[in-house]
Order: C-alpha cells, then structure tokens, then sequence
C-alpha cells in the first residue's frame, strides 16, 4: 500500500527526473507496454487503431510524467492543450469563410490566454517590484507563486502551433488527444526542445520504425547526456560552482573567475545533456526531437553563438518575435537603414529572451548584453570586410599558406574571446537562478556585484597553486570537457556511429561500464536540471 501511494502521489521534494532510477523503472514499463502496442494486431487494416491507442497511451503516460513533477500544475497543461487545440479549429474554421476578423480575434484570445498563465506564474513578483518602484507604493502579492515546471516551454509551444495554423503553415490537429501528445510528450515536456508542429505532428501518423543502427543512436545520446549531466555538470556544481555563488565574498577574484567559467561549462552539460537523453529516449520510440545543440563554443562571434546553443528557442524567437518585429528590413513596422533595423530589432529580441529565462532585471541584462555583443560582432565584420577585404584576397592568391595560418589563428583568437564574453554574461545568468521569485531581484544583483568585485578587486595569484591542488578534480573535468566540446564533428559522428554499430555483446558491455561510471560520480544530493526552472 505504501509502495502504491509513492508511485501515485506527488512529492515535490523528489520529483520524477531522467537522473533518478525511478524514471528508468518507469520508462522500461512504459516501453514494455508501447512495444505491445505497436507489435499488436500488426496489418494494413489495423494501423490507424494501433497509431491512435500508440498516441493515447503516450498522452497518458506524458501526463502522469508531468504529475510526479509539477503535480496539480497538470492542470494549467490540460487547460492550455484543451483551449489551443480548440481554438484552433475556430481559426482555420473563419479563415475558410474569410472572415478576417473572426480569425485574427480567435489568434489574439489564443496568445493572450497562453500568454496570462505564463506571466502570472512567472512574472507576478517581477512585475510587482516594478510597479512599487514606479509608484512608490508597496503592494505585495499574498499568496505564494510557484513556478510550474516547463511552463515556458510549452507555452512557446503551444503559441507556435496556433500562429503556424493562423499562418496556414500547419493544418490544425483534428484529435485532441493527438495535440495532446504533440504538447506533452513526455521526454522534452518540462526542458525542450520547443517542437514546431510541422516538425513533429506528421510523426503522430506515421507506424513506428527502428532500425538496429537507430537503437544504437539512441542508446549513445542517453548515455552521452547521462555523463553530461552527472560527471561534468553535478559534479562541477557540487564542488565548486554551488559553493562560490553562493557566496562569493569567501572566495578570491581567481577563485570566483574560474567558478565562472566552469558554469559555462556546467551549464552547457546539464542542458545539452538533458537534451541528448530527451532525443534518445524518443527515438527508441520513432520520434525524432530536432537537434538543440551543435558545439556552441565554438563559435566565433555571438551571433554564431546563438544560432548552435539552444537552437529550438533562437528559432522560435527568430520566427516569432525577430521576424514579426521587421527582421531586418523595417523597425518595428516602419521602413529603416537595413543594419540599423537588424540591430534594433535583435537587441529587442535578445531582450525578450532574457526575460523568457526568468523574472528578474539580471536575466534582462544578460539578454541585453547578448543583444550588444551580437551588434558589435556584426558591426565588426561589416568593418572588417570593408578594410581588409582586398587585403585578404591578394594574400590568398599569393601566399595561401600564410593565409591559411592566420584564418586558423582568426579562428582561434575570436572563439576564445567569443567564449570568455558569453562566460561573462553568464555571471548575471547564473545569479538569477535558482531563486524565490519573491526575493530573486534583490538576491541576484548583490551576488552579481560582489562577484563583479571579487574578480576586479581581490585578485592574489598566490591563492592559484592552491586551488589547483584542493581541486585539481574539478579542474581536469573542466579541461576534459573543454577538449571533448572542441573535438571536430566529424570526429565525434564516426564514434557514435561506431559505438551504434557495435555487436550487441559488447555494447551491452559498454553500457555497463558507462553506467558504472557515471554511477561513482552520483551525489547524495541530485540536483534538478537548470532549465527546469524556465
């Protein structure tokens, strides 16, 4: 009985995470049950009933995932996928009778709707502060917030599918139970990758599929997004970064810069990480989730930069935000110098993407100072290419190895620096997070500022032997993971294609080994994913 009440209750101190053993009991029944349904009754006549009881059962279980994280929240999930699916049957109803005004009156209840229960979960106390401070009053919300898990996911989410109907990019789901599943499966549900409908709703209709070198891919991301998430980014956190944010007046300017550095690395592995198992686990099930993660530093300018990290926001944001605000030919509607519009309106974008990661002024100023290293980068090369442009082609003519040297060398130069300016941003990123929404603008900039001071002020080189040797654990994972994010990509294909390839005997091995592994890294404290928060 008590087995029972733990598996069908709520814990909001121990939530269903892919880090915990209880997920990978539940995700073996859960494949067990979905291997007999797609192996069921198996023939031409019978593969519309299978797909459909395949899309209820994975709904279902989606929404059972979500309970044992978020709990009651479920019903904000049922709400916004009852309410957008419907919607958006009304919408493509009055596009077909052209009534212009019907259809746009349904997409603005539709955003506005989406748009309410996010921002009053996520925005209530920030938008409070603000007021205070306008008006000099103090008014104060009662009754605490609390932040529903992914609530900024499928809310992006469920926006994108009622625009993309508005714009007839995507025909409108007629089963609500496949939109359903669409918002809610259950491996990208509460951290991404957002998914466009165009990109996953044909899925829904097609038979399952998966060939022996697609288990094996599979397989590999899992493993891969463990190891990310709990040698690299846990292991980081727990012995150094948690320690010196938390306070960083302990701590000397050296310390403080590398706990910096090492958060991006932390960051990186915690969020990719959970993206590489979310793609694995679906596609053990036939679904593919599109790619969020293509070796961000790497990059040689910002710009770059967010076109590899978290590639299914910067394209939500650059289809809905960036592009309905003029892209670059116009400034918010009106006609403009084409940089002059592209800047402006990537600032604003940057801005908003800021505020999308949490309520809170130092996730805007992370977002501006984004935005303002995306202009300077362009503006750079824009001035470069004018300056040195003729250069570079006489030199490339006459000296082509010289010219390929100093390429190298360009390269080199403007990822590091691309990394150390993306690092440094993340100082206000990472002061924000983890906070109580009631207290996170007070809490987060004083941490910001005695950091800022730490790293500009109490700089000692003599403390640096010493941290090396207190944690030289930390350092070499820091480097490891550094050296391994750098590898060429082909590099890393040709090994996980090798490792899908594999007999099974010795990928069984394999596993057992990795999964030894990672298991001796597992600290008594798990700690949740970063991004579950947004």
């Amino acid at each position: 009985m008590e087995t029972l009440r733990y598996i069908f209750q709520f814990d909001a101190a121990s939530p269903l995470l892919f880090t915990q053993f209880y997920f990978w009991v539940f995700l073996a029944i859960v494949y067990t049950v979905f291997a007999a349904i797609v192996e069921w009754g198996k023939g031409p006549k019978d593969s519309h009933t299978r797909l459909h009881l395949r899309n209820i059962f994975l709904m279902a279980v989606s929404w059972f995932f979500y309970y044992k994280t978020s709990g009651i929240f479920l019903f904000i999930l049922a709400t916004l996928t009852f309410c957008n699916w419907a919607i958006a049957l009304w919408m493509h109803d009055a596009q077909g009778k052209n009534n212009l005004g019907l259809t746009k009156m349904w997409l603005i209840l539709s955003i506005l709707l989406d748009l309410g229960f996010l921002f009053y979960y996520k925005y209530a106390y920030f938008g409070v502060d603000i007021f205070n401070s306008l008006t000099g009053s103090h008014f104060s919300i009662v009754d605490k917030i609390i932040l529903p898990v992914g609530i900024s996911f499928y809310t992006f989410q469920v926006i994108s599918y009622v625009v993309d109907v508005y714009r007839r990019q995507v025909q409108p789901v007629s089963n609500v139970l496949d939109f359903g599943f669409y918002v809610s499966f259950f491996p990208q549900l509460v951290a991404g990758p957002i998914v466009r409908a165009s990109e996953f709703v044909p899925q829904l209709y097609k038979p399952f599929h998966l060939s022996r070198r697609q288990m094996g891919i599979a397989l590999f991301w899992i493993l891969n997004g463990l190891a990310k998430k709990i040698i690299l980014s846990d292991y980081l956190a727990v012995n150094l970064i948690d320690r010196v944010f938390e306070n960083p007046m302990l701590f000397s300017g050296f310390e403080n810069l590398f706990a910096l550095f090492a958060y991006s690395m932390q960051v990186y592995a915690d969020f990719s990480g959970y993206t590489d198992i979310a793609i694995g686990v679906a596609l053990l099930m036939g679904f593919y989730l599109p790619q969020n993660f293509d070796s961000p530093y790497k990059s040689r300018n910002p710009q770059e930069f967010w076109r590899r990290w978290h590639q299914s926001l910067s394209r939500w944001l650059k289809s809905y935000v960036y592009i309905p605000l003029g892209g670059n030919k116009t400034l918010f509607g009106h006609k403009a110098p084409k940089l002059l519009a592209s800047n402006v309106n990537s600032f604003a974008t940057m801005l908003i993407g800021g505020l999308w990661h949490g309520a809170s002024w130092n996730f805007i100023i992370w977002g501006g100072l984004n935005g303002i290293g995306m202009i300077i980068a362009k503006c750079w090369h824009s001035l470069k290419e004018t300056v040195t442009g003729g250069m570079q082609a006489k030199m490339q003519a006459n000296s082509p190895r010289l010219y390929k040297w100093i390429c190298n060398a360009d390269n080199v130069v403007c990822i590091l620096l691309t990394f150390t300016f993306i690092t440094f941003t993340r100082l206000f990123f990472r002061s924000s997070s983890n906070l109580d929404p009631a207290t996170a603008n007070e809490v987060a900039w004083e941490t910001a500022r005695n950091m800022i001071g730490q790293i500009t002020g109490a700089w000692n080189s003599s403390v640096i032997i010493p941290f090396v040797c207190e944690y030289w654990k930390v350092v070499v994972l820091f480097f490891m993971g550094m050296i391994i994010h750098w590898l060429p990509a082909n590099f890393k294909r040709r090994y996980r294609i090798w490792f899908a390839q594999m007999p099974l005997w010795l990928m069984a091995i394999s596993i057992i080994v990795v999964v030894a592994i990672v298991y001796q890294f597992i600290s008594a404290d798990m700690q949740p994913f970063i991004y579950f928060q947004f």
